[in-house]
């Protein structure tokens, strides 16, 4: 777009904290595309985090005045690419000489848009909003450095929002676009496990914040959604929830998306099942196995990933549906046993002992069986074609045989598999472990439904199943996210584009998006489930039934299901998603400089 530039302003540029990096990395070379080396994102600077993701360069010509003027003021400007998005121009605030200007931001933001942060006294609070409004000062001095340029600053969540504030109170030429990926006010009291979006009319937003001690974030929020050009939030789920608690409907709805063609096309996702099942079932083999026998190759696995949100993540209702799957598959003699994963980073200590004997004794065993596999072949092969089919059972002998034994004796043990992989630093308070042995879910050898708590991030490098994350997903058959606080949700998303189906609700903004989707009603591949409207034990009884009929599908069906899931992935792609941004910098754009 010649003659524009965009700034757009995010804590999370080449700063990885939650799902906002993931938007902003994943759209860049869309947004890029749009506006070339007229596009800057801006993010803070610190060096443990940015040193791995982004590439310093000389601050070019057009920037370099400006970034002089700064540093005297004690705001460092580092300019270079954030390498692996496109590399679009970036610049990191480095704003530690800038922080004893704290107090008097938080006086001006009093004065001018009453956002009462008296006494505040969380760190985020005080770090963000002089991070941004250093990255105001920076926009606000490139435009008037050259008023005749159209100039756009887009500003992600309250944590960038001193950056819009300082603009519209220094009256700025800058046309400025607001996007709340999540109310505070919202997160804060659907996590506090109260029916938020019955109550949601029925509240008053400012005193509900000072109940919280959140004013300070709630307040500059929104003043943000207030004092935009432009409101935009990332879901039809918030922007209802924005135009109650903010006091403004969003102008445009950005909907978050993914590049879709990073993912691996449905032929290799096909390969990397079956690789990484493979890698599944070794560990179940090894985690269950030394307690009873269980045939890992009839069984399916699903799983959830989030953030440990109990109630917002629907972990809460998983569980009880889980309990409910539990019952229903006992009469059901062909059904397959599931182990169901909780990929959900918590406060460990460390992994289990008996976790770490069951992986060493047995790839002990493992070790022996390679050593001895050609013979054992040979074996099978003589037995075979002498029609001597007892021999087959014999197919160790001498000392190799008593050394196999005896690590067979060694890899068995009593009582029961652990839920949880690690020792956790509160077990005996831990609302996951204490909600699945209240419903029973202590992996009995009876139960058809293990569960295994995987409370670390899956990295590849974890001494268990040592897969990444998406390599633990292809491995899986069904991923389950029955969120009640989700204002999009990624992981549905991400679990679809690798070609696994996925589960979600209409209380999480990628449901409701997908449900104005045409789709295989019969394998629909994304399955949505009404929530909006149903108690939790109503729901728990769907979700149960859902992964009941699920558990039962022929492989075929599953195929088809994994078909939907990656053709329906492809709908929220940024080539088609972007356009949704550039309309919404055209309303700033006309609202502000087009007058």
């Amino acid at each position: 777009m010649e003659g524009e530039i965009l700034f757009e302003a995010s804590w999370e540029v080449c700063n990885k904290v939650g799902g906002i990096y993931t938007v902003v990395k994943s759209k860049a070379n869309a947004v890029k595309k749009l506006y070339g080396e007229g596009y800057f994102l801006i993010g803070p600077y610190f060096h443990n985090k940015s040193q791995w993701e982004f590439k310093e360069k000389a601050i070019p010509a057009g920037l370099k005045e400006t970034a002089d003027a700064l540093r005297e003021r004690g705001i460092n400007c580092h300019f270079g690419k954030w390498i692996g998005a496109g590399e679009p121009n970036t610049i990191l605030i480095e704003f530690s000489d800038f922080a004893s200007n704290g107090n008097e931001i938080k006086k001006e933001l009093w004065e001018a848009f009453r956002i009462d942060s008296l006494g505040t006294k969380y760190y985020d609070y005080d770090q963000t909003i002089i991070w941004s409004y250093a990255a105001g000062i920076l926009i606000g001095e490139y435009a008037k450095k050259y008023p005749q340029k159209r100039i756009i600053a887009q500003f992600h969540e309250w944590l960038s929002g001193g950056g819009l504030l300082y603009l519209k109170k220094n009256n700025a030429n800058v046309a400025t676009v607001f996007t709340t990926h999540a109310t505070i006010l919202g997160r804060t009291i659907a996590s506090s496990g109260r029916a938020l979006y019955s109550e949601i009319k029925k509240i008053s937003p400012t005193d509900e914040a000072y109940k919280y001690g959140i004013q300070a974030k709630y307040l500059t929020e929104k003043a943000c959604a207030l004092n935009s050009d432009v409101f935009t939030t990332v879901s039809e789920i918030t922007a209802m929830e924005s135009t109650v608690l903010l006091g403004r409907k969003p102008d445009v709805v950005l909907n978050n998306g993914l590049n879709i063609s990073s993912f691996p096309t449905f032929e290799d996702t096909s390969l990397k099942h079956r690789e990484f099942r493979e890698k599944l079932r070794e560990f179940a083999a090894y985690y269950f196995m030394p307690y009873y026998t269980l045939d890992v190759t009839k069984t399916l696995f699903f799983f959830l990933a989030a953030r440990y949100e109990f109630r917002d993540k629907g972990i809460d209702v998983f569980v009880k549906a889980l309990s409910i799957l539990n019952k229903r598959l006992a009469h059901e003699k062909k059904a397959p046993s599931i182990i169901v994963f909780l990929w959900v980073p918590a406060g460990v200590k460390g992994l289990r002992q008996e976790v770490i004997e069951n992986n060493a004794n047995y790839f002990d065993i493992k070790e022996k069986v390679d050593e001895q596999i050609l013979t054992i072949k040979n074996r099978i092969m003589k037995s075979l074609i002498s029609a001597d089919t007892d021999k087959v059972k014999d197919l160790v002998e001498g000392e190799d045989k008593e050394e196999i034994e005896e690590r067979i004796s060694a890899f068995k043990k009593s009582g029961l598999p652990p839920i949880c992989t690690h020792y956790l630093f509160n077990e005996q308070q831990d609302a996951i472990i204490n909600s699945l042995l209240r419903e029973g879910l202590n992996n009995k050898k009876e139960n058809k439904v293990k569960v295994v708590f995987y409370p670390v991030y899956l990295t590849g490098k974890d001494n268990l199943l040592n897969t990444n994350y998406y390599e633990s997903i292809m491995g899986c058959h069904l991923g389950v996210f029955p969120s009640y606080y989700e204002p999009w949700g990624y992981t549905p998303l991400e679990t679809a584009a690798l070609a696994v189906p996925s589960l979600t609700t209409d209380l999480s903004g990628f449901g409701r998006f997908i449900r104005k989707l045409k789709r295989d009603e019969k394998n629909p591949g994304i399955f949505v489930l009404e929530r909006a409207k149903k108690g939790d034990d109503e729901f728990s009884s769907e979700l149960a039934e859902t992964l009941f009929s699920f558990s039962l599908l022929d492989k075929n069906s599953r195929v088809k299901n994994k078909l939907e899931a990656k053709r329906l992935s492809s709908k929220a792609d940024w080539s088609f998603l972007i356009k949704n941004y550039r309309k919404a910098h055209l309303k700033a754009v006309k609202k502000a400089l087009l007058r």
